[in-house]
């Protein structure tokens, strides 16, 4: 039977991967796809948190930058991120996962809130814990949200899906000769400003030895291989 190298992992969800190719919104077979990679890993004996974003209904940076205020652009991203919250539950139910959506800002109505205890018990009940509107607090990025509560439910490795097969030298895109890293440190990726996540997420991380790994939740089977320990994506470590 296959060993996975990591026992509970959270992953980083984008709101922009769950676009796929449309320009606004959520793509049904993106989603489903990701929710049967999710669904193979947990198989493996794996627990899974996932703290998902928010990008693909509305980006309270853009909106600040456009001129409304940060604060009130940043509530509206976390709410966007519960809708994302409840489609990838719905995704999950109809993929035979159990899951369960804590929210960082309180909807009791339509989802529970964050409770750190309770959290952790579903996850040794394996169920998927999907966390939502982020840190519950403006001027956060969700990918701080995913360092702390990655933190917090102690899990092995941090899981950061992108478009892009991990970290590189320089932008892909516009650098053909750009180099992939296999592994990195927290400091170097802070000094280069390699983009990796933001500098918040990063220091948090590495204060507290939290291992973080940047990979293509587009290539087919990559979450598999990172869980598993094979070389995928861009470990990034103290």
């Amino acid at each position: 039977m296959t060993t996975a190298a990591y026992k509970r992992i959270l992953l980083k969800l984008s709101g922009e991967a769950l676009m796929g190719d449309d320009s606004y919104g959520i793509n049904r077979v993106v989603m489903e796809r990701i929710v049967a990679e999710i669904a193979e890993v947990s198989r493996l004996g794996v627990q899974v948190a996932v703290v998902i974003g928010g990008g693909n209904i509305f980006r309270g940076m853009t909106s600040a930058e456009d001129g409304m205020d940060r604060a009130t652009a940043d509530y509206m991203g976390m709410l966007a991120t519960v809708m994302n919250a409840l489609a990838l539950q719905d995704a999950m139910r109809r993929g035979g996962l159990v899951s369960r959506v804590q929210s960082a800002l309180r909807v009791d109505q339509v989802v529970e809130p964050y409770i750190r205890g309770k959290a952790i018990r579903y996850l040794e009940e394996g169920k998927v814990v999907i966390f939502a509107a982020g840190t519950g607090n403006p001027f956060f990025t969700t990918d701080t949200a995913a360092a702390l509560r990655g933190r917090e439910m102690n899990v092995d490795i941090v899981l950061k899906a992108t478009k892009v097969d991990g970290v590189y030298s320089t932008d892909p895109k516009k650098n053909p000769g750009a180099i992939r890293y296999e592994k990195l440190s927290f400091d170097a990726a802070i000094a280069q400003n390699l983009k990796v996540m933001d500098a918040t997420a990063l220091t948090l991380c590495r204060d507290h030895k939290l291992l973080l790994n940047v990979f293509s939740i587009f290539k087919p089977g990559a979450l598999r291989r990172v869980v598993l320990g094979e070389n995928e994506g861009t470990l990034v470590q103290v």
